[in-house]
């Protein structure tokens, strides 16, 4: 899996870029199929000055993606992750429940044709 990091109105230490990529690694675990992440941190000066991460990842074709605001970076790449360990069991079970319809359908298809010949 690649990792793209992306530090907006700020330079991210070195602490918080290894944080953020071993976080988004530890999601392999969940889904073999992910291709790309794209982590985006950014600081908002605001009265809070919130932190927060946003991360995309790029699974066979399609996107996935969680932002989140808090007042650290670990603390926001941690919720952003866990979105997206929800999302990736929901993705992984709808991919799974296709090829079971897919399989089902062959399988009643190869077996149709085999019946109908032993008539005859």
């Amino acid at each position: 899996m690649e990792v793209h990091f992306t530090a907006r109105k700020f330079r991210a230490h070195k602490a918080v870029k290894e944080h953020a990529a071993s976080a988004v690694k530890r999601l392999d675990k969940y889904f073999d199929g992910i291709d790309r992440a794209d982590i985006i941190l950014s600081f908002e000066r605001t009265s809070n000055s919130l932190k927060s991460a946003e991360i995309n990842l790029h699974v066979r074709g399609t996107m996935l993606s969680a932002k989140e605001k808090s007042e650290e970076f670990a603390k926001s790449i941690d919720l952003a992750t866990e979105k997206l360990e929800r999302q990736l069991a929901k993705y992984k079970t709808k991919t799974r429940m296709k090829h079971k319809k897919t399989l089902r359908r062959i399988k009643e298809e190869t077996v149709a044709p085999a019946e109908s010949g032993d008539d005859e």
